[in-house]
């Protein structure tokens, strides 16, 4: 009699048939269960925030006068409240209560201590690798004590006493001259002027010419300035047909050899040691450093000539 030979495919179409739905059913339950978990811990801990668009997030919201703007919406959703300004999915946090800044400001800065580091500061300040926007660090504290210490602090201040009185000596030359002949005079644009030669000659040891000026002014506008890569990275490309990428390049390029000749400058002068190079101003301070190493990491031509732009933007 012939036996007949047993096969496992009955067995094996009945498991899979319980198995697989079974196993399917399960892992969508755990993964519901998981996104409910993760949905309420972070509606527990998520700020209040407007309802925001796809793609542009809450940048409607802003208008044409966005500290008016911010305004409103704080008086609806509070001090504290999270905005999302553009395609970017990291959020924004605003304050608007001096209790509450304060508050951070004073235990909470470390957390709250980077600047957002756009387009434009990346191209104008060396990649952001200054004081400016730099990312807090052992690199970002030295050079900040760099500036504290020998640009900033009481005997700094006092060391640059003599360049605020030849300037203002001379502003008020100006404005009596001008007063005896009877002449009109801008005085936000002297102001502007007067300020803006301290700065110079107390960072360079020597006035700023009109095209410095002019440089300094473009950092300062282009720094605030919208650009659309910021806010949506997809769409960057509009800011390279517009132009203004090339003007932030363009800007850069000249600031950089204007710095560098005035390093060379300074360099010149010092070998020389003669009565011009004994007004010595903040970049002499830097280049001694740079020369003595004492400051326990390499400070390049490249970190003072980032710390220098910083000082003409602002």
């Amino acid at each position: 009699m012939a036996l007949k030979k047993w096969s496992h495919e009955p067995i094996t179409e009945a498991f899979s048939s319980l198995f697989f739905p079974s196993l399917l059913f399960l892992t969508s339950l755990l993964i519901v269960f998981k996104f409910a978990i993760r949905k309420t811990k972070t509606n527990l801990n998520q700020l209040p925030s407007p309802p925001k668009l796809p793609f542009i997030g809450n940048l409607h919201q802003l208008g044409t006068l966005p500290h008016r703007s911010l305004r409103d919406l704080s008086l609806k959703y509070g001090n504290m409240m999270l905005l999302q300004l553009g395609q970017k999915q990291t959020p924004t946090l605003v304050i608007s209560s001096g209790e509450v800044a304060m508050e951070i400001m004073k235990n909470h800065d470390i957390v709250f201590s980077n600047r957002p580091q756009n387009i434009a500061t990346k191209i104008l300040l060396y990649g952001c690798t200054e004081v400016g926007f730099g990312n807090y660090g052992e690199n970002w504290r030295q050079k900040r004590k760099i500036c504290v210490f020998e640009l900033l602090s009481v005997k700094s201040v006092k060391s640059f006493q003599f360049i605020r009185e030849e300037e203002v000596d001379e502003m008020v030359s100006k404005l009596r001259e001008a007063s005896s002949n009877n002449a009109c005079v801008n005085l936000s644009e002297m102001f502007v002027s007067t300020t803006n030669n301290i700065v110079c000659k107390s960072a360079l040891g020597r006035k700023c010419e009109g095209e410095v000026k002019e440089l300094a002014r473009k950092v300062m506008i282009y720094i605030t300035t919208f650009v659309v890569g910021d806010y949506f990275p997809s769409l960057g490309w509009i800011d390279l047909l517009s132009g203004k990428i090339r003007e932030f390049k363009k800007t850069f390029r000249a600031l950089d050899i204007l710095f560098d000749k005035v390093i060379e400058e300074r360099l010149a002068l010092k070998k020389i040691e003669n009565d011009q190079y004994k007004k010595k101003g903040f970049v002499d301070i830097l280049l001694q450093l740079q020369e003595d190493g004492v400051l326990g990491f390499e400070l390049t031509n490249n970190d003072i000539k980032g710390i220098l732009m910083v000082l003409f933007s602002l």
